[in-house]
């Protein structure tokens, strides 16, 4: 399938249903896929990162560094950075963003980290949605600190969670991993007041904000805040121009204390201040040239989950299954069929020979997580793949 935009014949063309082989590339998805399967050269829909090249821009511009020859310690804290994720903002999420509250971190996931340290002591509740992206429980535990989840959708029990005296942080997810939900400008609202009316701060993981599915939309925590002073957005162009391999990250905190606190520990204790170059690189010329690429992704992605949801429909109508509002997980809900999570596992690893995430690693049994961030021929075969496991298990 070959991608063009409508409004002009001069339009870039990107190619999408290319395969390319990333054996041998120390990938974890694919070189790696032993170390949660149990077992080698299964065809995996697994770790959130998808078979696509990044935006030709993004590659462009990171050969032309490469090309200067000196990868020397650099810096983050400059208009060409700044400018770029502002811009961004304003164009993509009609979102203001003050440059001064932007701040650098390795990963979304060290982002989350410290912030809890800085608004949290150890023994302290915070809050998730359940299903729960997996590294939310290991960085929570990892910190000494005890995550408390909620389903999605139960307001009476989020509010009771957040109103618990030791409840400090709400780590929100948005848009939401594993389900794909876009939080609705209301939903976000209703979460900004019962997080001021119990003075409980929030992290807002962002980073599938780019990838949401028309009619959605995403809505930055950042609109929504309000006169809370502890709150912060976490985020890459990592997911929608997958590039993870790079590392970086940047956040949009609204405290300039916190900020600077913040800062303090990526610099003096942590020793993490210079940022990785070609990350910085890669950010700047994702959001400056790569518009079109990622509208061109998402059009292709979208093709991907509809061609999910018609094989699903054909052989398990009874699942009902919708596409997500966003991203390229397909999170689907398999308890009507009456399934054995762990013998379709075993189906699917030791007949099929492929990778799918259990619903069980998100707290969530009788479901599985299908990557569609690939080829449409690759899609195809995962499709086949679960429809056959589930009914060889029936």
């Amino acid at each position: 399938m070959r991608h063009t935009s409508p409004d002009s014949p001069a339009s870039p063309v990107y190619e999408f249903d290319t395969v390319v082989d990333r054996h041998g590339t120390w990938c974890t998805q694919w070189d790696y896929v032993e170390d949660r399967f149990g077992v080698p050269d299964l065809l995996p829909f697994t770790i959130s990162d998808m078979d696509f090249e990044t935006a030709p821009e993004v590659l462009t511009a990171l050969r032309a560094r490469l090309d200067h020859g000196v990868l020397g310690y650099s810096r983050w804290r400059h208009d060409d950075f700044l400018s770029a994720i502002v811009d961004w903002y304003a164009a993509r999420h009609d979102t203001p963003v003050d440059p001064r509250s932007i701040v650098y971190g390795p990963s979304v996931i060290y982002q989350v980290g410290q912030l809890l340290r800085l608004w949290s002591r150890p023994g302290d509740g915070v809050v998730a949605h359940a299903p729960t992206y997996d590294a939310f429980p290991k960085t929570v535990a990892a910190h000494e600190r005890r995550l408390l989840t909620c389903s999605l959708g139960d307001w009476a029990e989020l509010e009771r969670l957040l109103s618990l005296p030791d409840t400090s942080v709400l780590l929100l997810c948005s848009p939401h991993n594993p389900t794909g939900h876009v939080w609705t400008s209301a939903e976000l609202e209703r979460m900004a007041e019962l997080c001021a009316r119990h003075d409980v701060a929030v992290i807002s993981d962002e980073i599938h904000s780019d990838l949401a599915h028309p009619p959605a939309v995403h809505r930055p925590w950042a609109l929504h805040a309000g006169s809370g002073t502890r709150w912060a957005v976490v985020t890459s162009a990592s997911k929608s121009f997958n590039i993870p391999a790079l590392t970086g990250s940047y956040g949009i905190v609204g405290d300039p204390g916190s900020r600077d606190a913040y800062l303090r520990r990526l610099k003096e204790a942590d020793g993490l201040s210079s940022p990785a170059v070609l990350s910085v690189v890669g950010h700047i010329a994702a959001y400056r040239e790569g518009g079109a690429w990622l509208d061109a992704l998402g059009t292709y992605l979208r093709g991907n989950l509809s061609y999910v949801a018609q094989r699903l429909a054909e052989a398990f109508p009874e699942l009902g299954w919708p596409p997500p509002e966003a991203g390229y997980l397909a999170w689907i809900d398999l308890r009507p069929l009456g399934v054995d999570e762990e013998a379709l596992q075993r189906e699917l690893v030791e007949r099929q020979r492929v990778a799918i995430m259990p619903g069980t690693a998100y707290g969530a049994a009788g479901h599985v997580r299908l990557n569609v961030g690939c080829p449409r021929s690759k899609v195809e075969r995962g499709v086949s793949a679960l429809i056959d496991g589930v009914r060889a298990i029936r």
